[in-house]
């Protein structure tokens, strides 16, 4: 386990899955990142690569190959090295192996960073193709669970999630069968871009916002106080807790670049909506934001 440090936050972080493990708040030790209790869900924030969600049937189809990858692909369940450790970052890599060319055919790099700036972590990935001919094509996204302010499982609500756009209405995908998009949407009802979280809320699995909707997330507490925001460049964010008609104790927001299939696709991984795509020794470099309030 790896410690970064400053007068505000305490944050560590694991060499399996690259995985974030804790981000403790120093002025009165509240922890805010799930401590993955198998109750409930056994992660604490996983990083999805080279697949966001789910494929159907869990294949992959490529250049007349067939890949069999189950959902959010092998990153969270793969061992990564530790590259490097300064008084304020820790970074992570994987490259491709034996065990990931069976699941998926392309010669990658993967670093993961985590940057302890006063009261924010800044996740940044990195992916290099290091095929000598060949486009990579590959989506990631993250999948971190916060802890809910005043959690009450007996509360009819458990505060408030607010966007940064102050809409009252949201273009929302919602999760079919095998965990791949239905063919139908629904549309998100919020007062001024704010939504109050039910028992309810994800009845239909993972609350989907496509083609950048929302830039920002902010949990407020039902006492109506902000306490923590993610703020993304994503084309996509995912919401989601495993909650359907009661309450978990923490929510997941999940900037992605990239999206499960749709119910029946059988097309070529390259043609997947939010594919990424990278000419050999072509680099790729997003971050997100982790803001405590």
């Amino acid at each position: 386990m790896e410690i970064l440090e400053n007068d505000s936050l305490i944050v560590k972080a694991k060499s399996q899955g690259a995985e974030l493990c804790s981000i403790i708040r120093k002025s009165d030790g509240r922890e805010f990142l799930w401590q993955a209790d198998p109750k409930y869900w056994k992660r604490h924030s996983p990083v999805l690569f080279p697949i966001v969600g789910a494929l159907w049937n869990n294949k992959m189809h490529q250049d007349d190959e067939t890949y069999v990858m189950t959902q959010h692909g092998f990153a969270r369940d793969s061992d990564f090295e530790l590259l490097e450790q300064t008084h304020d970052t820790i970074s992570y890599v994987l490259r491709a192996n034996e065990n990931t060319l069976r699941h998926y055919p392309y010669n990658f790099e993967l670093k993961i960073s985590y940057r302890l700036i006063d009261e924010t972590v800044k996740v940044m990935w990195q992916v290099r193709n290091l095929e000598e001919k060949r486009i990579m094509h590959f989506q990631i996204g993250a999948h971190p669970a916060f802890n809910y302010m005043d959690y009450d499982p007996e509360a009819e609500r458990q505060g408030y999630i607010k966007f940064d756009s102050s809409a009252d209405t949201y273009k929302l995908s919602v999760i079919g069968q095998k965990g791949c998009l239905a063919s139908s949407g629904e549309t998100l009802k919020a007062t001024d871009g704010t939504i109050r979280v039910n028992r309810h809320t994800f009845d239909h699995d993972a609350i989907i916002l496509e083609k950048r909707q929302v830039q920002s997330v902010t949990l407020i507490s039902p006492t109506h106080e902000p306490y923590l925001r993610v703020a993304f460049n994503a084309p996509v964010v995912g919401i989601w807790s495993p909650a359907h008609g009661s309450f978990a104790p923490f929510v997941c927001i999940e900037p992605w670049y990239g999206r499960c299939d749709r119910e029946d696709y059988e097309g070529e991984f390259s043609d997947k909506e939010w594919m990424q795509h990278l000419k050999p020794g072509a680099q790729f470099n997003a971050e997100y934001l982790i803001d405590i309030l």
